[in-house]
């Protein structure tokens, strides 16, 4: 079979369901391409995958067209033996990192998040070595909610004893961690590839952000690289946060609110404050109040 695997997010990162379906399908001897438009007619079978609900249709896609991924709904998982194979890294040949899931769920209900909805309580899904490529010491793990599941957090305590460099992409619970200093204990002796990252998504975090942060300083006597994900609903609201993270010398990354399900754009006037946070040069030089006018 002549297998074509269609990402319809177009983002630089991989989308690992297609990694997975293409490893799969090697496996079953089938030729494996990326969807080529042009060639629609000598495909015998065509995935499309999308994470992103706004993401838009590609209008040449063919009839029959297997879709899946969090964009498409929440009812599109892989069959176990595709979801538990070693993704086909040479998908994305820029990618160099191993990319995977340790547990999936969350103990969260936030309403904004489709995790619960589709994939339940926080439960053990795979070992490291699972998605771990050869002679790569960089793993970024996609775990919604890593520190809340005994599995999530053997995994972290291993990839020490491997020397692993770990980026936990969803960003960690900063609540567990400050709830529990063994937890900020572990997160200091971590190698991590890029920040530690966190979310302050509301102002009720705040204590937790501060206390998660300076427990990790504390145990590893040393200032790390933190980042901290800022959900943008209220931009008052949200601009709180961020002068809170700017004084704690924590890196903020806005995420302007967009409806569950809406393909519209978020409203102008938060895209431009995540904009005056997420673009550094702006964010050091010039206050919110002087980017607002000029941005108006």
């Amino acid at each position: 079979m002549k297998i074509a695997l269609h990402d319809s997010d177009r983002t630089r990162f991989p989308n690992l369901p297609l990694m997975k379906l293409s490893a799969w399908h090697r496996t079953q001897k089938d030729a494996v391409e990326r969807f080529i438009p042009l060639m629609n007619d000598s495909y015998d079978r065509v995935y499309s995958s999308k994470v992103f609900s706004f993401t838009a249709e590609e209008p040449n896609l063919p009839r029959g067209v297997i879709r899946g991924g969090t964009g498409y709904g929440i009812g599109s998982d892989l069959p176990d033996e595709i979801e538990h194979i070693m993704p086909d890294y040479s998908l994305y040949p820029g990618f160099k990192a191993s990319l995977g899931f340790t547990t999936r769920g969350c103990i969260r209900s936030c309403p904004w998040c489709v995790v619960p909805g589709k994939e339940g309580k926080i439960h053990a899904h795979a070992e490291l070595e699972e998605f771990l490529r050869p002679d790569c010491r960089d793993v970024v793990l996609m775990d919604n909610n890593i520190l809340a599941h005994e599995h999530g957090i053997m995994q972290l305590e291993r990839s020490i004893t491997r020397n692993l460099r770990i980026d936990c992409n969803q960003g960690l619970d900063a609540r567990l961690i400050a709830a529990d200093d063994a937890l900020a204990h572990l997160l200091s002796r971590v190698h991590w590839l890029k920040s530690i990252r966190l979310a302050c998504d509301h102002k009720s975090q705040m204590p937790a952000v501060e206390a998660a942060v300076k427990a990790i300083r504390r145990h590893g006597n040393k200032q790390y690289n933190f980042s901290c994900y800022v959900l943008v609903q209220d931009v008052d609201d949200a601009l709180e946060r961020v002068e809170f993270l700017r004084a704690l010398k924590v890196d903020p990354f806005a995420q302007p609110y967009r409806e569950p399900g809406s393909k519209a754009l978020p409203a102008k006037h938060l895209r431009d404050f995540a904009r005056w946070v997420n673009h550094k040069a702006i964010f050091k030089t010039v206050p919110w109040t002087e980017y607002r006018r000029s941005a108006a």
